[in-house]
């Protein structure tokens, strides 16, 4: 039987004995089946049971003390080898070429017969460890070169002896990896937030953990009635503000309430308003809110009364008299400005009878009002809202600003010269609003010369489409007045131009007793001129 067709028995990698071999563990192993006859070539002789002690050990294959190596291609098998002459000769006869340098051959060139090696007593000649003795037609070197380690499988052989098993070396887990990552991430930030805070912080820390600064003083909310705060508590229940939706445009502004549950306002806060509907809503201070309707309203003196559908319980508010108001008196403005209800502003008045030009900006609804003037902030939302004295009394209608001509958000702010309708003059218009529906308008019957530039103000001297200078029969015809006189006074006033002899006229009742001094020929005199009434005039028109 030829070696391809020659089987081998080999036990399990833990140890058991093979057939024919000592196992490693110092066993009896029984003859080598390539010392039974059969096996053997004719004319050899069996070798001696062969020693494994110093065979491989410790690598799992085909039995203990053998690596796996796998079977070259060809008749490879794991057989035994004998060394002769410059060749390998299996035990078939074949050569083999011997390693070209160590392997398991002999280093030294010589040739060992298998059974002579197997069996000397002094080992391996040169300290060479044996070919393994069933290797069988592996070529040079004995043994093909190490296998690429499995992954999971037994590592490569690492050329040592003594039967310790070769372990597979295995890097960290992907759940270590992210984990450190995470703390290397997390030292990182808190390393750059010190690094941040040793180069923010102020060289010299004034934080003091134990400061306090104490409870706060005890104290009382009551204040004397003529404080502002008096005064404050006592006008806002009466105070309310307006919204007027006219459709294409809207408005907002203030008013306080009077005697039978009326509001006054000015007339360019309702003006968009038509009598008898809904288009307004009135808020109190405690924010309710209803609806209100047009009662009437005076353009030329820019006045207007309103009717809600309900007052809530709030009290009307005091009026005052204007005559008795003087220059540095305390005032308090309460109103909307720009929508903020409620809104308390104080101040002094700065000047009486000064002549201001009411309403709204470039509409035919305007006048000349003879105003108070006060430093109290007034805004665009004020209009309409009282100017009270220390007493809660109201002595004025706010009603107009003066500006420098910027803006803020399309609206102009205060600065401090801020302009009221005399509380007398609004008292009078009011009752007949509400009495009538419409108001007397104060004249004297004469027509101004705009073209005059002189002191005081000339009554004009020509005819005027079908208006003479002065009015057949008027109060100023009555009171002796001509053509051409020039006025410079009134009721003490110096004038200064025409609108402010307009504004003093509208400002009077009608009936009422004016002092006029004039200049007639380059001499002064003086008349008592009762003002009359006329027909209501849609624009302001000379006196």
């Amino acid at each position: 039987m030829t070696d391809e067709n020659r089987t081998h028995e080999a036990d399990d990698a833990e140890g058991r004995t093979q057939s024919g071999l000592t196992d490693d563990r110092g066993g009896a192993g029984a003859t080598s089946e390539f010392s039974r006859p059969e096996f053997l070539p004719a004319g050899q002789t069996p070798p001696s049971p062969v020693d494994r002690s110093h065979g491989v050990q410790g690598s799992q294959g085909y039995g203990e003390g053998w690596s796996q190596l796998g079977e070259p291609p060809g008749r490879a098998r794991w057989g035994a080898r004998e060394p002769e002459g410059p060749g390998y000769e299996d035990w078939t006869g074949r050569q083999a070429a011997p390693p070209a340098n160590g392997g398991w051959g002999d280093p030294s060139g010589r040739t060992y017969r298998d059974t002579a090696v197997f069996s000397a007593p002094g080992g391996f000649p040169g300290n060479q460890p044996p070919p393994p003795s069933r290797a069988h037609g592996l070529g040079l070197g004995w043994a093909p070169p190490p296998a690429p380690p499995v992954p999971g499988g037994p590592g490569p052989y690492d050329g040592t002896f003594g039967g310790s098993a070769v372990t597979e070396r295995r890097g960290p887990r992907t759940g270590t990896l992210a984990v450190l990552a995470v703390v290397i991430a997390l030292l990182a930030s808190a390393a750059g937030s010190f690094g941040t805070y040793l180069l923010t912080r102020p060289a010299n820390s004034d934080l003091d953990p134990s400061y306090r600064l104490g409870t706060a003083p005890s104290g009382s909310n009551s204040r004397a009635p003529e404080s502002i705060a008096g005064v404050a508590s006592k006008v806002l229940p009466s105070v309310v503000s307006l919204s007027v939706n006219a459709g294409t445009s809207a408005s907002t502004g203030s008013g306080f309430l009077i005697k039978g549950g009326y509001v006054v306002t000015n007339n360019h806060v309702v003006a968009g308003a038509e009598p008898n509907n809904s288009q307004i809503q009135i808020q109190f201070s405690n924010r309710k809110s209803t609806s209100a309707h047009v009662v009437g309203r005076d353009p030329e003196s820019d006045l207007a009364v309103v009717k809600p559908d309900e007052t809530f319980g709030a009290p009307e508010i005091a009026l005052g008299n204007s005559d008795n108001v003087v220059v540095g008196d305390p005032v308090v403005a309460i109103g909307s400005p720009l929508g903020l209800t409620g809104t308390v502003t104080s101040g002094i008045v700065s000047a009486l009878n000064r002549p201001v030009q009411a309403g709204e900006e470039n509409s035919t609804d305007t006048t000349w009002l003879s105003a108070i003037q006060t430093d109290a902030a007034i805004n665009p939302g004020n209009s309409g809202g009282p100017l009270v004295n220390s007493a809660g009394e109201v002595v004025g209608v706010n009603s107009a600003i003066a500006t420098l001509g910027r803006s803020v958000g399309g609206q102009s702010g205060s600065i401090g010269l801020g302009f009221a309708i005399p509380v007398n003059h609004a008292r009078r218009v009011a009752e007949e609003l509400i009495t009538t529906g419409t108001a007397k308008k104060s004249r004297i019957g004469v027509t101004i010369d705009q073209s005059y530039q002189g002191a005081g103000v000339r009554i004009d001297t020509e005819v005027r489409g079908a208006t003479k200078p002065v009015e057949p029969e008027g109060p100023a015809d009555k009171a002796g007045l001509k053509p051409g006189d020039i006025i410079t006074e009134v009721n003490g006033i110096v004038l200064q131009d025409g609108y402010e002899l307009i504004a003093l006229i509208r400002n009077k009742a009608p009936g009422e007793r004016l002092t006029v001094k004039f200049q007639r020929g380059g001499q002064e005199k003086t008349v008592v001129v009762t003002v009359g009434a006329a027909s209501p005039q849609p624009t302001p028109s000379p006196s």
